[in-house]
């Protein structure tokens, strides 16, 4: 019995896939040999398309010419699958991100909402309590301009105001006519 060496020839191949043969006798001196390339890490179902490839021929030519005929199309097919297979692990990979990107976007936009609507709700509470002549509390409720310095200029003139009616500086204009609405109302 003669030695072969057709599993070192396979083992030499470049492939990182599946080679699944099937042998048919056709004819008494004709064998069919069909070779199909697996990946069972490819997730893509275009790798189902793939069909086997075939060689025919008397045993002889298939002793001299089989690893000849299949090393082009099963190292073709190897890189095709590897290439489906990191393709998809990459469409993964950035609709992954993309989630993440909307999911961080989303997030972002929620706490901005909470933020515009925690300043609305400040805003409103300050001038309720403006109306009911109550402008100590009214300053204390406004929002800190730190915490909103896209709007600090209307945060800084309402404090103003609330401080006039609370704190009257003492060399404005508003101070003397309080001082002598003040006398004159001990005077009577």
């Amino acid at each position: 019995m003669e030695a072969t060496n057709f599993f070192r020839q396979i083992s030499q191949m470049e492939m990182n896939s599946k080679l699944m043969l099937t042998i048919t006798k056709a004819t008494e001196s004709t064998i069919i040999v069909s070779i199909l390339v697996e990946n069972d890490s490819c997730g893509d179902k275009a790798k189902n398309l793939i069909p086997p490839f075939n060689l025919k021929g008397t045993p002889e030519e298939l002793d001299e010419g089989f690893f000849a005929h299949i090393k082009q199309p099963v190292r073709t097919a190897t890189g095709l699958l590897s290439n489906l297979e990191n393709f998809m692990k990459q469409v993964e990979l950035a609709q992954a991100n993309s989630a993440m990107e909307k999911e961080k976007s989303t997030k972002e936009q929620k706490d901005k909402d909470s933020k515009n609507r925690k300043y609305s709700e400040a805003m409103l509470k300050a001038d309720a309590l403006v109306k009911e002549g109550k402008y100590k509390e009214a300053w204390t409720a406004l929002p800190k301009v730190g915490d909103y310095p896209e709007h600090s200029e209307e945060i800084k003139k309402k404090q103003e105001i609330c401080e006039r009616q609370f704190a009257p500086s003492l060399f404005s204009d508003d101070a003397q006519e309080t001082a002598e609405i003040t006398e004159i109302t001990q005077d009577e």
